[in-house]
């Protein structure tokens, strides 16, 4: 398909742009620890600029050190020692004829203590973000003098390091955000009160970076279009907002929405859809005659395109899709929309910021880690050798890539009829559509590097053998765990309910497991049962984003279902199951119909035996034949084992 309008090139104040695909700003806490742009982050972004971004716009960028840390590994700009490492990583991207912005960010009480030291947040008032949990200090009248000081700062040392133009992040219930909206401001000084007052922040920030950068400095400010919060920012105010800024002259807006307050409405998981809040940038881009960027859950160039046709902005920011894929814009360009690993919005990324980790994603796994790996680190020396993958999964599907793109000969086995593994199953509960997306990638990718592919053939040792294999990757998978209990023979496992192959009767269904799978299992069902989901932690959802835990438990409760923790499972009988309290021993009845099992898997090793007394070393074991997990952990574990295969 041909993008007419997402390749025509735009304009943000003087700044042409080759492209309308931005980039915005997301946090990676790739920097070093001293707030300079490493190798590490200079590698980040500029995969994105090759991969076709017309601007990118940093991460949350730090300008003040003693209350405004948003990572533990942020890009700063507070001191002018970063302008050296700033300036690199704004030739690695402007190699590629992409812009770059500095987002300038202070996130106020939406930081935690330990990221500053033990310090109590600083906020416009002292209103406490409900999701953090610890009450500020309201900044005093002299101090948000001081803070406008160190915006202004930023802007300077940004400009001198050579970068294209700065952004204000004033959305999101950050500082500038939290100035802004009547929600966060209940000062009774000059900066606030008052619509004038709220805005006087801003005001300030932004008349200070036009008298020392000059008038032509490109000025972004990230707004929100709604806080979803009674008593924020709405619509209408966004507007009468958005138009107070343009007669400022700043550059252009750059619209998003929500706070940390609002949920899932900030950072949307997967259950909202492309374009939910269209209507929010639409009505500000209606109202102004300055370029509006907008987010929009974009996950397809062709919805992209279809926003631009639309109006609803002039430059479509894609975030989370240029951390799947870093080039998503070129593959968009060249007309390989089916090549483009597409945001499934799992939300694992942040959940793994959130831990103090440096960026990654379920489904690319050189995210955060570009210097190290991806393509241009491959070490070609296949040669035409002969490799067997055994298992058309994610993780067998990953490792043929990475081996055929080295230059081995690479032949994939699958027992099945088809492709994608228990990935195929995922697809079936709701809002997981994005998934079998991503399984039709990889059949795309097996073509673009012609990986030979055996449906319904098992990955023998006289099978793979046959072929002349030098070595083999084992990537089978699992099987589902059914413990030694007395009636266990009477569960279902939810992979066997998913893929239709078990019938789930009566009207009172126990899933046991309370992780990934069994809530959506249960979610599943809830269409037509009402399911207790049983989990013996004290949480129910392993390590998903709380959001996406959230909107699964509250779908089950609102269909009449329960949600059981603590509690372990003693047996099934006819009828019911029997329960234990894992803090108080107590045992209890639950009564059920059907039993499902969600309890995780056992690696399965088919033939292990026979394939390593015949390949030694040369038999890799990847996916969840090594280690149950995820599909993040399947794929980051064959990339990896047949990057460094030897």
């Amino acid at each position: 398909m041909t993008y007419n309008r997402l390749f025509e090139p735009g304009r943000i104040g003087g700044l042409e742009l080759k492209n309308r695909i931005v980039m915005p700003a997301m946090g990676c806490s790739l920097a070093e620890s001293t707030g300079e742009a490493g190798a590490r982050i200079i590698a980040y972004y500029a995969a994105r600029a090759k991969g076709g971004a017309g601007l990118i716009i940093t991460e949350i960028t730090r300008v003040d050190d003693e209350t405004g840390v948003g990572t533990p590994n942020q890009l700063s700009v507070t001191n002018t020692h970063v302008i050296p490492q700033l300036y690199r990583l704004a030739e690695a991207v402007h190699a590629y004829d992409t812009k770059l912005f500095v987002q300038l960010h202070h996130p106020g009480n939406q930081t935690p203590s330990r990221l500053i030291g033990g310090k109590q947040p600083v906020s416009a008032s002292n209103v406490t973000c409900r999701v953090i949990g610890e009450e500020p200090r309201a900044l005093t009248t002299e101090e948000v003098e001081a803070m406008v000081k160190k915006f202004v700062t930023g802007a300077v040392i940004a400009q001198k390091a050579g970068v294209d133009g700065v952004e204000i992040h004033a959305a999101h219930g950050y500082l500038v955000s939290q100035f802004l909206s009547p929600y966060t401001n209940k000062r009774e000084d000059k900066y606030g009160g008052s619509f004038e007052g709220r805005m006087r922040f801003i005001t300030e920030i932004i008349m200070g970076i036009k008298a020392y950068c000059g008038p032509k400095f490109p000025i972004s400010v990230r707004m929100n279009g709604s806080d979803f919060l009674e008593g924020g920012i709405d619509e209408a105010e966004s507007i009468r907002m958005a138009k107070y800024l343009e007669q400022l002259g700043i550059a252009c807006l750059n619209v998003s929405c929500g706070m940390y307050d609002s949920g899932a409405t900030i950072i949307e998981p997967s259950y909202l859809a492309e374009g939910w809040k269209k209507h929010l940038a639409k009505g500000i881009k209606e109202a102004v005659r300055i370029p509006v960027i907008a987010v929009n859950t974009i996950k397809h160039p062709s919805f992209a395109e279809q926003l631009l046709e639309e109006g609803v902005s002039d430059f479509v920011g894609v975030a989370r899709g240029f951390l799947a894929d870093p080039d998503w814009g070129a593959k968009a360009q060249e007309g390989k929309d089916s090549l483009i690993r597409k945001c499934l919005g799992c939300m694992e990324c942040f959940r793994i910021l959130n831990d103090g980790m440096p960026l990654g994603c379920t489904l690319n796994p050189v995210l955060g880690r570009e210097f190290e790996w991806g393509d241009a680190k491959l070490n070609r020396n296949g040669s035409g050798r002969k490799m067997a993958v055994i298992g058309g999964g994610p993780a067998g599907i990953q490792a043929a890539v990475v081996l055929a793109k080295r230059g081995f000969d690479v032949t994939l086995f699958e027992q099945s009829d088809r492709l994608g593994g228990t990935v195929n199953l995922a697809t079936v509960p709701p809002n997981k559509g994005m998934l079998g997306e991503f399984v039709e990638t990889l059949q795309e990718e097996l073509k673009e590097n012609n990986v030979t592919v055996k449906l319904n053939t098992p990955g023998t040792l006289e099978a793979v053998k046959a072929i002349g294999a030098e070595g083999v990757f084992l990537t089978t998978g699992g099987t589902p765990v059914k413990p030694d209990l007395p009636g266990i023979e009477k569960a279902l496992t939810a992979e066997d309910v998913l893929a239709g192959r078990a019938e789930v009767k009566g009207d009172n269904v126990v899933v046991i497991g309370g992780g990934v799978t069994g809530l959506e299992t249960a979610e599943t069902l809830s269409k037509d049962h009402k399911v207790t989901v049983v989990e013996m932690l004290d949480k129910v959802g392993g390590n998903l984003y709380p959001s996406v835990v959230m909107h699964l438990a509250q779908e089950i409760m609102k269909a009449g279902g329960a949600i059981a923790k603590g509690k372990a499972l003693v047996s099934v009988e006819n009828g019911a199951v029997t329960v234990k309290d894992m803090k108080s021993g107590e045992t209890a009845s639950i009564p059920a119909d059907t039993v499902v099992l969600a309890m995780g898997v056992r690696s399965s090793r088919p033939e292990y035996d026979a394939l390593k007394a015949e390949f030694g070393n040369r038999l890799v074991l990847a996916g969840d034949s090594a280690r149950g997990g995820q599909i993040f952990d399947a794929l980051h574990s064959a990339y990896d084992r047949a990057f460094v295969y030897e």
